[in-house]
């Protein structure tokens, strides 16, 4: 049953992904929003949601290591997977303007999540901290667009290959909510698919959430990158991830804190988290000296990533 599950998941993301995109692309234009704000905020909240079901229910179970194991590993795979495998389709492009602007308050985001995580214990203190800076961003990230298209009858400029006959606005948020629920609830399916395997073999519940299930939550985000990349939409892509990382680290330990606390294990600090900030940093370069990311570095993201499972394989002694 666990293996249907898995299929029958895999399959719900692929055509929910691009169902998404396609509502997400419509409604930017009926409403005179960027496809990348729109990547920052509905598509990475939507898409992020299976991080906060898991970080919830790993809390009120008992499993707070599987919770921080599913951020931390989710943001690197964000990263390395979600931005490196539509790479390999489609070259993108992150030196835009407001791709800088909001990656320098993820890596602002990132250095102060670490420095929170290095307290221990994250309590409902930290939590409703979290949360408040994850709703401080998201109104400055409305409020922002908003200033920079006011004069703008229509902002498309940042879409390209997109038809000049968008769908209607009934239609578009149709598309989008269906996208959303087909994203969720494939990958709901194919993580408790993939955990009932994993616990066979008695893997650690943070392997299990740095891994499978990292894997598993950040599958919307890869699925709806490949598929914005099919599109040739990058800008969706990099501002999909850019949004979830934030999204995951402020939204989803945020309200893991307040159901319960959660200790930060000394693996994380000895590893999993300066991982996780070195992945944040390699984008540096390429958001800042306007350099694309083409196939070679993405091929090369992928690559990262499958070393760094090797590595936590290795250190479980599963091979």
């Amino acid at each position: 049953m666990a293996y249907i599950h898995i299929l029958i998941g895999l399959v719900l993301l692929v055509g929910a992904g691009d169902i998404l995109v396609r509502g997400a692309v419509s409604m930017a234009q009926r409403m005179g929003i960027s496809t990348l704000v729109i990547g920052l905020t509905v598509i990475a909240l939507g898409t992020s949601a299976p991080e906060l079901v898991v970080g919830i229910n790993a809390a009120l179970q008992g499993a707070p290591s599987l919770a921080l194991g599913n951020v931390v590993g989710s943001n690197i795979a964000n990263i390395l997977l979600v931005i490196g495998v539509p790479a390999l389709v489609f070259p993108i492009l992150c030196g835009e303007e407001e791709i800088r602007h909001n990656y320098i308050i993820l890596l602002a985001g990132t250095a102060l999540f670490i420095a929170v995580c290095y307290m221990g214990t994250l309590n409902i203190g930290q939590g409703i901290f979290f949360a408040t800076l994850l709703i401080a961003f998201m109104v400055y990230s409305v409020r922002r667009t908003r200033k920079r298209i006011t004069y703008a009858k229509q902002a498309l400029e940042d879409v390209e290959g997109v038809p000049s006959k968008p769908h209607s606005t009934p239609m578009a948020l149709f598309l989008l909510v269906a996208g959303l629920a087909g994203v969720m609830y494939g990958a709901d399916l194919l993580v408790d698919g993939s955990v009932v395997i994993a616990r066979k073999y008695g893997v650690s519940e943070a392997l299990i959430g740095l891994t499978i299930i990292a894997v598993g939550t950040s599958l919307p985000e890869l699925i709806t990158a490949v598929m914005a990349a099919l599109h040739k939409h990058g800008d969706v892509a990099i501002g999909n991830v850019i949004g979830s990382n934030i999204f995951n680290m402020f939204g989803i330990m945020g309200a893991t804190a307040i159901t319960a606390p959660v200790p930060v294990g000394q693996s994380f600090l000895e590893m999993d988290l300066w991982i996780m900030a070195s992945t944040t940093l390699i984008l540096l370069p390429f958001a800042f000296l306007n350099i694309t990311i083409g196939r070679m570095t993405g091929a090369a993201f992928t690559i990262g990533y499958l070393c760094y499972l090797g590595l936590l394989g290795h250190q479980a002694q599963l091979f």
